[in-house]
């Protein structure tokens, strides 16, 4: 029996790889300043392990066997962690966000023999926290990337002997409790990444028509899109720039509090083909660079922008220069950086050494945690761009400028330092 239902779940494992087809492309985001400036590129499939790192689980059913990325024990150490990493509803080959998050759990256990770690994919967003729930009693750490797994608070409240690092959210509060021994909330200041975005976009524009595109108004999309026109705002006023936002009406975003935000929104992370409408309605406007925030989704306005030839996207999350390769050409300008993989493989240190400190935080430039790509080959930006945004880059780190964001009560045409 159980040699059958072996080979049933192989059938049904290569059924699932045959349907999604999925291109892994892997970057890691650097963390130092521009005047510093190198990118890094990380290649997870080729991670230096005893064993080599399988491919994550792509399931809609959590409690299936994982496979495991792993390292041999060395010497008589049994210290080891068992790593979780539930994502959705894209999974860690998105080549972005989750891609990222993930490799920074791989950075953990090359440096930790005998440790492992299992990306479990829930393809329902809706089912993010049911799945933690179905999964956590097999983990000592799950990591879960998104706002959707702000709920895991009830679980870790539930299970105090186990370890929670949440990206992109604070846990929920449970009996007016906010913070949790046993959970790290992580929120990045993505409003300084688009803010990047949108100083670079402006001057490098030729139709001085630019854009943003995001997947769902979550609040750190929001910060994105906000960001964004705050820096085209902030660049029209001081730089001499005198650029329009696009946005289509139909594609406006309701935040999560149901405010309409306005921008460009899919509507979903993992949605292609509506990506890629999208993105040949703002290239039919006249737009020539569109940065875009939308995970999986984002893809599409990547292959709009291809088929189109005239136009260059600013990726998000991480480098993503790799993914704007179209023949002989890039269309990948520079990208938003927002550095998750190090802050998770110190998350994961943290519980490994005992330090770990249950907390809720927000990362920025003045902890190397947002930035742009700059390094040489990375990026398209001219001399004089670079130059700009050095100098506003410092002006974000120190605090001169706070680009607006979802809830910090500023707008991205009054905001301190425009």
């Amino acid at each position: 029996m159980k040699k059958i239902l072996a080979i049933l779940l192989v059938l049904v494992m290569t059924f699932l790889v045959a349907c999604t087809g999925t291109t892994t492309t892997t970057t890691t985001a650097p963390v130092e300043t521009p005047t510093e400036a190198e990118t890094t590129k990380t290649d997870a499939e080729t991670t230096k392990t005893d064993e080599p790192a399988e491919e994550p689980t792509d399931t809609e059913a959590p409690e299936t066997d994982p496979v495991e990325a792993s390292t041999e024990p060395a010497g008589d150490s049994d210290k080891t962690l068992k790593i979780a990493i539930v994502t959705s509803p894209n999974g860690v080959d998105d080549g972005s966000f989750n891609q990222n998050n993930y490799e920074g759990a791989l950075a953990f256990i090359e440096a930790h023999s005998g440790s492992t770690v299992q990306a479990i994919r829930e393809r329902d967003i809706s089912n993010s926290v049911p799945t933690v729930e179905n999964i956590v009693a097999d983990y000592d750490v799950v990591v879960t990337p998104g706002f959707q797994f702000a709920g895991v608070a009830e679980i870790a409240v539930n299970n105090p002997e186990k370890f929670f690092v949440i990206i992109d959210s604070f846990p929920s509060e449970v009996d007016g409790q906010d913070t949790f021994d046993n959970v790290l909330g992580i929120q990045f200041a993505e409003q300084e990444s688009g803010f990047f975005a949108g100083v670079a976009a402006a001057l490098q524009t030729e139709s001085n028509k630019v854009a943003v595109v995001n997947g769902i108004a979550y609040p750190s999309n929001v910060n994105y899109q906000f960001g964004f026109e705050s820096g085209v705002h902030y660049a029209n006023k001081h730089l001499g720039t005198d650029v329009e936002l696009i946005e289509l009406p139909s594609y406006a975003g309701q935040d999560v509090t149901g405010a309409d935000v306005g921008g460009n929104y899919i509507g979903s992370f993992d949605d292609e083909s509506r990506g890629k409408v999208l993105g040949n309605a703002l290239l039919a406007e006249g737009v020539d660079i569109i940065f875009v925030a939308a995970g999986g989704a984002g893809n599409g306005v990547f292959t709009a922008v291809k088929e189109a030839g005239n136009a260059y996207v600013i990726g998000c999350d991480v480098d993503q220069y790799d993914d704007g390769v179209n023949g002989d050409e890039n269309i990948v300008l520079t990208s938003g950086l927002k550095v998750m993989d190090i802050n998770v493989e110190r998350a994961l240190n943290a519980v490994f050494d005992g330090s770990f400190k249950g907390e809720n935080v927000v990362l920025g430039a003045d902890t190397d945690s947002t930035g742009y790509v700059h390094a040489e080959g990375r990026h398209q930006l001219t001399e004089d761009t670079l130059a700009e945004l050095a100098k506003v880059y410092d002006l974000v780190k120190d605090g001169t400028i706070v680009p607006a964001a979802n809830f910090n009560g500023h707008s991205s045409d009054n905001f301190p330092g425009l």
